[in-house]
């Protein structure tokens, strides 16, 4: 007789290449963050990012967590990153543990994630008083240097959709 173990991973579906796009994200980084206001001022910070495929491989969770210089949780949240093969495109949702409030990362009208080589971006519009010291705007984010032990998050702001800022660099470590 099957053990239950058995019979639940005999029933996980084979990922497809799309769903891969973001597998770099499964397991446990540790990452240094550089944050640079609008008005020019620096701060470092540090952190977790921890993924892990759910719901039989359809859909990669990863929490973020930064934390401040004495330790407080800065920023605490959840990706959901699922990808429609139908409609072929992805479907990225933030939960923001910290007031409660979803955003939508991937909206169509912003033409959801573009892949160029071993980077990934997608732009989307925060919600106000977001990302402190900045105006209501749209960010993009990108992931560069894509490798199984390292990668970079880079965000820029930009309110015209012509002229982008970058704000914070977030260089990832994989956690052995």
């Amino acid at each position: 007789m099957e053990t239950s173990e058995q019979t639940a991973s005999a029933h996980v579906p084979q990922t497809s290449n799309s769903l891969e796009r973001f597998a770099f994200l499964i397991g446990r980084w540790r990452f240094e963050a550089r944050f640079k206001s609008e008005t020019g001022e620096t701060s470092t910070f540090h952190g977790t990012w921890t993924g892990r495929s759910i719901l039989d491989g359809h859909v990669i969770e990863d929490e973020y967590r930064m934390l401040g210089p004495e330790g407080q949780i800065l920023v605490l949240g959840m990706n959901y990153r699922v990808y429609d093969a139908a409609k072929q495109l992805w479907h990225i949702k933030w939960l923001n543990a910290l007031d409660g409030t979803w955003t939508d990362l991937t909206p169509e009208e912003f033409g959801g994630v573009k892949f160029e080589g071993r980077s990934l971006s997608y732009m989307f519009r925060e919600q106000a008083g977001a990302t402190q010291g900045w105006q209501e705007s749209l960010t993009r984010a990108t992931y560069t240097s894509v490798s199984p032990d390292l990668f970079y998050w880079r965000g820029a702001k930009s309110v015209d959709r012509v002229t982008w800022q970058e704000f914070m660099v977030v260089e990832c470590h994989r956690v052995a």
